[in-house]
């Protein structure tokens, strides 16, 4: 039997700023939360952009739920270092990537100007089922608006707000079955992981059978710590982007 490669390690030693985009208050805290806590130790800004505020993912009104969310997850953000939450009022359950949607995130993406975007997996198929309709149309916006975010000719709105076009060096995806990087992260990074979502109390409360979050996540991690031969790791699949359009010199 043929031992599988080792993950090399992410190359993000300088980084200075990372955007993580996702649909939901929660999505970054599925393991994810590690790598950010690992980064923002270092001194590495993290920035999150929600794209919705979850308004819809609880059995209570939307009007409840919205604030409600967006105060567990602001929690959820203190618990992992991360000064900068954004969330966008796209509605929760239809999110669709339109040229809207993309231009909200660049335009964010140009405001952060990161080293690295982060999303999450949006395959049609994930996490053991067929993935949420948003995570796969958060993931489909984010990716364009990268692009976008560095085209001159796209948005021209956005260089009229004050924003020039920003170049993003590496675009990853969290949650990938077919992951490229491994973020090595210690027990302190596991033990924020595990506080973050359990800041997120309301919401799972509302999840019948949700196991709980010390339960699974230090698991996550540990498998993804065998990938890249460490005892905790978190998986990314790796893009480098970095390929400007428009007004190049010769």
């Amino acid at each position: 039997m043929t031992e599988r490669a080792v993950l090399p390690t992410l190359p993000d030693e300088s980084w200075s700023r990372v955007l993580c985009v996702v649909a939901h208050p929660d999505d970054m805290e599925y393991g994810a939360s590690a790598a950010v806590a690992t980064w923002t130790k270092r001194g590495i800004e993290v920035t999150y952009l929600l794209l919705t505020s979850g308004e819809a993912g609880m059995q209570r009104s939307p009007e409840e739920v919205g604030p409600m969310r967006a105060q567990e997850q602001q929690r959820a953000c203190d618990t992992v270092g991360v000064k900068q939450l954004r969330i966008l009022d796209h509605p929760d359950g239809m999110l669709m990537p339109t040229l809207e949607l993309r231009r909200d995130i660049a335009r964010v993406i140009r405001e952060v100007r990161p080293d690295a975007v982060m999303t999450m997996n949006f395959d049609l198929e994930a996490y053991g089922g067929l993935n949420q309709a948003d995570h796969r149309a958060a993931g489909m916006a984010t990716i364009d608006a990268v692009r976008d975010a560095d085209n001159t000719w796209v948005f021209r709105e956005l260089a009229d707000e004050g924003l020039a076009k920003w170049s993003t060096g590496r675009l990853l995806v969290g949650g990938h079955p077919d992951a490229t990087h491994a973020v090595t992260v210690d027990q302190d990074a596991v033990a924020a992981a595990v506080a973050s979502l359990e800041c997120h109390e309301a919401y799972l409360a509302d999840l019948p059978g949700h196991p709980k979050p010390e339960k699974f996540i230090p698991e996550i991690l540990k498998d993804g710590g065998r990938a890249a031969g460490s005892q905790y790791a978190v998986l990314f699949r790796v893009y480098d982007i970095g390929v400007s359009t428009g007004d190049e010199e010769e």
